[in-house]
């Protein structure tokens, strides 16, 4: 900056000043709270604006930066995340929100092949044994149970019968199948 002096007799003289400007506030850094889904696998990914709730600074943000950005079954309920805001001229600042990881995923259920037995004249039923249907889960299987039908070794009468299984996956979500004897 050049500064002139004048004095009353119009003489006048210049020096030239350096006038540092510095910008030393930090950003407000604003977090808003999300919910993610796992995918088939098991698996969740954000980015920065994800849990970006509008985070604002007058000389301009230059970048957004989380600690965490992916989760997986481990990650089932409430995780803090913090969101680093800064600025174009190094300031920063943060927040913390709450990413929501849920499972709504059901298991895959497989039943035993349906099973078909010739009638005999004269014989009103047979016994009859199968497997117990098979399940998998991205984030783990808690049971896989039979919940209709006779149980396996049982005398089956004479027509079809319907035999169901239901799997439950670690985070509540089922699966039904059904096969015919």
């Amino acid at each position: 900056v050049v500064l002139t002096v004048t004095d009353v007799n119009g003489n006048s003289s210049t020096c030239t000043a350096t006038v540092t400007v510095e910008d030393n506030v930090a950003p407000m850094a604003v977090c808003q709270d999300i919910t993610v889904q796992l995918d088939a696998a098991g698996n969740a990914t954000i980015v920065a604006s994800d849990v970006d709730g509008g985070s604002t600074d007058a000389c301009g943000i230059a970048s957004l930066a989380i600690d965490v950005d992916t989760f997986d079954c481990s990650d089932v309920g409430t995780n803090p995340v913090v969101l680093t805001v800064t600025d174009v001229n190094g300031n920063s600042s943060t927040c913390t929100a709450t990413v929501t990881v849920e499972d709504n995923i059901a298991p895959v259920i497989a039943c035993p092949m349906d099973i078909t037995l010739p009638n005999d004249p004269g014989v009103c039923g047979a016994e009859v044994n199968f497997g117990d249907a098979s399940a998998a889960d991205a984030c783990g299987i808690a049971t896989v149970l039979q919940t209709a039908g006779l149980p396996s070794g049982s005398t089956f009468p004479v027509g079809t019968s319907t035999v169901e299984f239901t799997a439950t996956d670690v985070n509540g979500n089922t699966s039904t199948c059904t096969f015919t004897v």
